[in-house]
């Protein structure tokens, strides 16, 4: 793929300098930002997410063949475009669901896969919504310092996944969490590989797990960078000490090609908690990159079946 620019510092920015489009027609993979953090429980500030992880992007896609360790370049493999911010909710909570649940679902019906930038962990309600609608009840694949499955009757990022659950869109028995160091007394049937876990276990032994408990289910992938311990992001609304670090988690993501991805996003980054290093913003645009090449692998394998 020829790239826009060559410099770090100039030109348009777009996720992975993959070019912007309001038109889903023809597009394989869509990137889609959703800067809103009211439903924090904790510090705000992801709303600023989505423009600092599209910022670190711009390093992260730096180079035509691709991104290390992939062997290929997804640009090459599909048409990526990013879709912009979705808007007209910042202040107004009430109207985040059915706004952000119609734009993605507008994107779905073209057919194409869906990476999406956060903002705070709840705008995976809706986007978790669009995608059953589309596909059934979806194995989740939770990269998380928490459960974000606490029964409550309010909506925020800390109990969408309990709604999501009651509302028929996660199949429990086919889904995981993946980093949990917080006390989580409900389950609901969700397979959990604790921190301490995973400091045991090698990135490997925990993508094996991984793999067999989704098996060949249809999957949904949500990376909150709290899943990382703060020394490697610290910007971030409810930071926990004793995470894995960002080449654990790579290494982890990588072992999980061949899953049947349909969707993902990367949420909660708030960038206005560290320095000029922005090393969590970079971070949540290499892991989201990652999770781009899982959906990427994951259409080509679908369109190989066809």
């Amino acid at each position: 793929m020829a790239l826009d620019w060559d410099d770090s510092y100039s030109g348009d920015l777009s996720f992975f300098r993959s070019g912007r489009t309001d038109d889903p027609e023809s597009v394989d993979l869509a990137i889609l930002g959703i800067p809103y953090d009211l439903g924090t429980t904790g510090r705000p500030g992801a709303r600023f997410g989505p423009r600092a992880i599209r910022e670190q992007s711009v390093h992260v896609g730096e180079f035509e063949w691709g991104l290390w360790p992939w062997n290929f370049d997804v640009r090459d493999a599909h048409k990526v475009r990013d879709f912009g911010d979705v808007q007209g909710f910042t202040a107004y909570p009430d109207r985040l669901t059915p706004v952000v649940h119609e734009k993605a679902k507008s994107i779905l019906a073209s057919g194409a896969n869906l990476l999406c930038l956060g903002g705070d962990h709840f705008v995976s309600y809706p986007l978790l919504k669009a995608h059953a609608e589309i596909h059934g009840p979806l194995a989740l694949v939770h990269f998380d310092a928490h459960s974000d499955t606490w029964v409550d009757g309010d909506l925020n990022h800390g109990t969408m996944f309990y709604h999501g659950i009651r509302e028929g869109w996660i199949d429990c028995s086919r889904s995981i969490h993946v980093g949990l160091r917080t006390p989580n007394p409900e389950t609901h049937g969700i397979e959990i590989i604790d921190a301490n876990a995973c400091l045991e276990m090698s990135a490997q032994a925990v993508a094996a797990r991984i793999k067999d408990r989704v098996g060949t289910a249809k999957a949904y992938l949500t990376f909150d960078i709290d899943f990382l311990d703060p020394a490697f992001a610290p910007a971030t609304g409810t930071p926990v000490i004793g995470g894995p670090s960002v080449a654990y988690a790579r290494h982890v993501l990588e072992g999980l090609a061949g899953l049947d991805f349909v969707g993902g996003d990367q949420v909660e980054v708030a960038p206005h908690y560290e320095g000029p290093s922005q090393i969590t913003a970079l971070a949540g645009a290499t892991i989201a990159a990652d999770i781009l090449y899982l959906l990427s692998l994951a259409r080509s394998q679908r369109q190989d079946k066809i």
